[in-house]
């Protein structure tokens, strides 16, 4: 038995590719209203590309890259003037507009147009290091959940709109992780993906030389880095630790491993299944491989976001599955001694909801950087596709950053002499 916190080979390795993937990543725009720590994108204000310019970008994806949707990032898309007809456009070709913002641009009247326009779903980022102004200045990450539960209820009113939550995860807000997970069963009706983010930067510490092909880069001059010490390796891994404290029976499904490191969990997908009050359970590989091959099978694409009216079918999901999936299985019979002992919870829904925890760049010792292997936030940089958590590298040294293990410097004879002097 493996004595791994999580094992990847009981996981189901999600099937995404580069040509093939459940989502692709588009920046119509790199200016933000907000500045977030953890971004690794240089706000750059009136940097709105041609709408002319973002259709040829759409174009590139949909030549390279089968996409079930289209994430619409930035910067902030929703300071992008085009962005209702955008959303439109994405509808039209066929693939799912999901808006990636901090929400603080977003009224009911830009809500209204995009829903008009086809917007498939949100994913909002919201967390205590984004330096918000007004009454969520200084709020920890539980206070903030007020503020998702604003954006949550704003989705809902629309109906049929799929509502998901980015967080980072830093050593000083770990701790509020398993709360956040709470408050998503809590509000299972209406929120439908938790992620969270582990934090990556540049840090003096790192014991790395950067180098743009055979020029070394200044550490400090590369747009994500801090000058001070952090912590910089919380894996996916220290997120189930910590969810499993509150929550034993916390177990993930499927994810995807790393470029350099097969046993890396980069993507580490969970679904549970439930009520406001109770989760039955957690399902398995053989229900994400079921979901995910289906799916291929007639839409030719792999499942990204479902839409509200298919996770709100939780209870057909676990009386028609659990011939497939062992963990289904544990689920129904759960289910079904409760509707034993409360008849009436027949009349009650039963919601999935998914919990994602990411792990991004992780730097080997011998230099090597295990990136996400089948990334699903790939973007179209000069008509090709690329990591878009490292774009600014492409921008300002015009190739991705090699990392190289700084050398040891020699102990000279005096230095060595005076260590043992200073031993003696």
């Amino acid at each position: 038995m493996s004595t791994k916190i999580v094992d990847h080979n009981q996981l189901y390795r999600m099937p995404w590719t580069l040509p093939d993937n459940g989502i692709s990543w588009l920046e119509p725009t790199a200016e933000c209203n907000l500045a977030c720590d953890g971004c690794y994108r240089e706000n750059v204000k009136e940097s709105h590309k041609s709408f002319e310019e973002v259709k040829h970008e759409l174009d590139v994806f949909q030549r390279l890259r089968k996409s079930d949707c289209i994430s619409i990032a930035g910067g902030d898309p929703l300071l992008y003037p085009e962005i209702v007809e955008l959303v439109a456009e994405i509808k039209r070709r066929g693939i799912k507009p999901i808006v990636n913002t901090n929400g603080h641009a977003l009224t009911k009247e830009l809500l209204k147009d995009l829903h008009t326009a086809g917007v498939f779903g949100f994913t909002f980022h919201v967390d205590s290091n984004q330096g918000r102004p007004g009454e969520w200045a200084g709020k920890s990450e539980l206070e903030l959940n007020e503020l998702r539960l604003l954006y949550a209820e704003m989705l809902a009113e629309h109906g049929n709109i799929a509502c998901s939550f980015n967080s980072t995860v830093y050593a000083e807000n770990i701790q509020y992780v398993p709360g956040m997970i709470q408050w998503a069963q809590d509000h299972i009706d209406i929120v439908h993906t938790m992620v969270f983010i582990c934090f990556r930067h540049i840090i003096p510490q790192l014991p790395y030389d950067w180098y743009a092909g055979g020029e070394q880069v200044p550490w400090d001059t590369i747009m994500y880095h801090s000058d001070s010490e952090r912590k910089v390796d919380i894996k996916s891994t220290d997120l189930v630790k910590i969810a499993r404290e509150h929550f034993p029976d916390f177990d993930p499904a499927a994810y995807l491993n790393g470029t350099e490191d097969p046993e890396a969990l980069k993507w580490l997908l969970t679904e549970r299944i439930g009520t406001k009050n109770k989760i039955y359970g957690y399902v398995g590989p053989k229900f994400m491989e079921l979901m995910m091959s289906v799916y291929h099978f007639f839409q030719d694409k792999y499942l990204s976001y479902a839409a509200p009216k298919t996770l709100h079918t939780g209870r057909s999901a676990t009386l028609l599955l659990w011939p497939f999936d062992k963990k289904m299985r544990g689920i129904t019979r759960k289910y079904l001694g409760a509707l034993l002992r409360n008849p009436f919870r027949i009349f009650q829904k039963l919601y999935m909801q998914s919990i994602m925890f990411i792990q991004p760049i992780d730097f080997m010792v011998d230099g090597r950087q295990s990136m996400c292997d089948g990334c699903p936030d790939i973007m179209v940089h000069e008509d090709k596709l690329v990591w878009s958590c490292r774009l600014e590298e492409l921008k300002n040294y015009g190739t991705f950053l090699r990392t190289v293990p700084k050398k040891e410097k020699p102990v000279s004879e005096e230095v060595k002499l005076e260590m043992i002097n200073h031993k003696d």
